[in-house]
Parts: structure tokens; C-alpha cells; sequence
């Protein structure tokens, strides 16, 4: 591991180890130099490849034939900002320091320097380390808002294309209606050597689409007719060397009705219902307002109510707001219809025509009951009298 140049006096030795720390004299006729050679080892748990969340440690040893020095050890990201981290010795000697940093974020992929100092004897140096760190861009739980038949593209980033990830990885993209609920698997994929994304569908009973990427870092599913009962979690969850890294989107869905869904009549009330599928943030609350009306137009749900209904008796574009510190995540507008005044008309006119009908055949049936009742007290007379006549015959032929 070691070669000689002579004509500028150099002793070159690759591939140092700690155990080539020490002296080296060089003899040149009667002539002495001594050169100290201190030796440093930088090591990183995992080789350097992490997922998303985990915690590194580093190892920092050292070599060298005078005692070994107090080092002051400072760590710098991919983005050459100081981390904060404290240099564990592991014995007296000084010779092994231990590194425990924080946990790891996609951003945090890239170059990192560990700069060793030592004032005796003077020490100043950099060291380079390669850091990957395989993860979603996308926040730790993303909330996305839909209205029910709307469509909906649900994204999770991957930085395996930044960083270059030169080893495969596979994954898997659940769905799951509540926390506690049985996930379902809608579609698998995994990444080769070269980083193509290779994605297998799963789920047959669930409509949605892989749509056309545009990004190999992207993995997307569409549901083009959004229902209500597709809200829910979906967990994106990557797997590599028996790790798991996952990142979940809720999906919450508004729908809006109404009773009766007809036209409004002058006088008449409607009850207006809006409803969201999932638990809302602390800061976030449902709105019906109508379009150009008053204040007085305006109702507020309370604070983790899922579900707001309105009686109103004002025709109009009435909306309903999903707001959230301040912001409209989405609105849902309902166009409440005027009835006509001839179909107005035709109501009361049936009304009243209704009543007349219900009357006339309350009176047809009293007037019923009355003739049946007297048709049956005169059967009962005649019957009677039939049976006097009998008596009286039998009477007369005994005599």
C-alpha cells in the first residue's frame, strides 16, 4: 500500500488504517526528518442509506503515537447548517467517540461534514461523509378536501431521483376508511437499480386510476367520481433491507342535500345539510351563507361538529364552506329553486281541493252508516213481526 518516489522524497500510503498512525523517519545520509502521522476514522451506521425518521449514529476513532488529544468534534449538514450533537468518549484514552443525531428528514440528504479540532497538538480537519436518506416530501399527515362526484389526485413525492438511489426499494399503497379499520391494498410497486417505478394495481372492487407520471419520484392514485365513503386514510409505505418508512394523506369529503329537494314555495321551509366525512381540525368549522344575502343568512357550526343544517325560507345559490384559520378549503354550492306562482296555484288548489274531496268523503261516509244503520233496525222490525204472525197461526190451528 505504499510507494516511493525519489526524486521528490515521498512515501505515499493508500488506503491509511489506524494502526499506520505513528512515526516515520526519513534518512537521507546523515541527515534525519520525523513526521507524526495521526490517523482518523469516520464510520456511519447503515452505510450511509436511511429512511425517513431514523436516527444515525456516528463513530469517530483515532490513532497516533503521542497520547491522544481532546478533540472538539462539530457536525454540519447538506445545507451547512451546525448540528447539535454531543461527542460521547468512550474511555480515557480518547481513542472512540460516539454520535447520536436526531431524526432524519428527505431534506436532510447530501454532504455532511465532520470538522475535528485540537489545539495540542494543532489539529484542523474536515471530514466528508456521503448521507441518503429515502423519504416523502409530503408532510406528515396531508389533509385533502373533495366534493362528493368531483375528482381527486392524491401525490406522494419521493426524493429517490435526487438523491440517487442506487439500491431497490419496494412499497405498497393502503386504504383505510378509519384508524381502526381493515386496510385495504389498492396497488404495489417497486424501484429497480436504474430507478424505474414499476406499479401493480391490486384492488378490484375500488374504483380509481395510475395516472401517467410525469416524475419516475411520484406515485399517484385518481379517483375520477369521488363518493362519500371513499374518504378515509391513505398510507403510502416504503420498505428497504426490512425498514419501513409510510406517509399518509386523509382524505375528508363534503356532500350537501336537502328536504325536500323540490322547489320552495312562497311561506314554505327548507332544511339545508351539509356534511363532511371525517374528524375537522381544532381551528376549522362549517358555513351555510347564501349567495348576496344577509348576515342574518349565515350559520356557524360548533366547534368538531361533522354535520350543519339550516331551515331556511329564502330562495337562492346557497354554499356551504368548509373554513379553516381563516381559509376556505372548499365550497359547495345548492341552488335552492323559487316555485312558480301558477305552480303555487296548483298547490293550493290541490290543498284546498284535497280537503274538499276528504270532506265530501267523510260526509258520503256518515250518510253511509246512517242508511245502513236504519236498514238494519228495519230488518230487525220485520223479523220481529214474522215471528208474531208464526205464534199467533200455531195459536189458532190448536184451537
Amino acid at each position: 500500500r505504499a510507494d516511493i518516489k525519489m526524486d521528490y522524497k515521498q512515501l505515499m500510503v493508500r488506503n491509511l488504517k489506524l494502526s499506520d498512525a505513528g512515526i516515520y523517519t526519513c534518512k537521507y545520509g546523515s541527515h534525519k526528518v520525523f513526521t507524526s502521522l495521526h490517523v482518523f476514522k469516520l464510520t456511519i451506521s447503515s452505510d450511509g442509506h436511511f429512511l425517513q425518521n431514523e436516527v444515525p449514529e456516528l463513530i469517530l476513532m483515532q490513532n497516533s503515537s503521542s497520547p491522544l488529544p481532546d478533540l472538539s468534534i462539530t457536525l454540519f449538514n447538506s445545507n451547512n447548517k451546525r448540528v447539535k450533537v454531543t461527542p460521547e468518549p468512550q474511555s480515557n484514552t480518547r481513542q472512540k467517540y460516539i454520535m447520536t443525531l436526531t431524526k432524519l428528514e428527505a431534506m436532510d440528504s447530501g454532504t455532511w461534514v465532520c470538522q475535528v479540532r485540537s489545539d495540542s497538538p494543532l489539529i484542523n480537519q474536515n471530514i466528508s461523509f456521503a448521507v441518503k436518506v429515502l423519504g416523502f416530501q409530503n408532510p406528515d399527515l396531508e389533509i385533502k378536501y373533495a366534493t362528493v362526484d368531483s375528482t381527486v389526485i392524491l401525490s406522494w413525492h419521493l426524493n429517490s431521483q435526487r438523491i440517487k438511489w442506487k439500491e431497490g426499494f419496494t412499497g405498497q399503497l393502503n386504504w383505510k376508511q378509519q384508524e381502526s379499520a381493515n386496510a385495504h391494498e389498492l396497488l404495489d410497486f417497486n424501484v429497480t437499480a436504474q430507478g424505474q417505478l414499476h406499479e401493480t394495481k391490486k384492488s378490484s372492487n375500488f374504483l380509481f386510476e395510475i395516472p401517467e407520471r410525469k416524475s419516475e419520484s411520484i406515485i399517484e392514485v385518481k379517483l375520477p367520481k369521488v363518493h362519500f365513503n371513499h374518504s378515509g386514510q391513505y398510507q403510502c409505505q416504503l420498505e428497504y433491507q426490512g425498514r419501513y418508512v409510510q406517509s399518509k394523506i386523509e382524505l375528508v369529503v363534503m356532500k350537501v342535500s336537502a328536504n325536500p329537494d323540490g322547489p320552495l314555495s312562497r311561506g314554505a321551509n327548507m332544511t339545508l345539510t351539509c356534511e363532511v366525512s371525517g374528524l375537522l381540525p381544532p381551528d376549522a368549522f362549517l358555513r351555510w351563507e347564501r349567495v348576496n344575502g344577509t348576515k342574518m343568512d349565515i350559520r356557524n357550526s360548533k366547534q368538531h361538529e361533522v354535520k350543519l343544517e339550516v331551515n331556511i325560507s329564502a330562495a337562492g345559490m346557497w354554499s356551504c364552506h368548509l373554513i379553516e384559520d381563516k381559509d376556505r378549503k372548499i365550497s359547495v354550492h345548492y341552488h335552492v329553486e323559487e316555485a312558480s306562482v301558477w305552480i303555487t296555484y296548483v298547490i293550493i288548489g290541490a290543498s284546498v281541493g284535497g280537503s274538499l274531496l276528504l270532506f265530501a268523503l267523510g260526509c258520503l261516509c256518515i250518510i253511509s252508516g246512517i242508511s245502513w244503520r236504519r236498514r238494519r233496525q228495519r230488518a230487525k222490525r220485520m223479523a220481529q213481526a214474522r215471528q208474531y204472525l208464526l205464534e199467533n197461526k200455531t195459536c189458532q190451528c190448536q184451537q
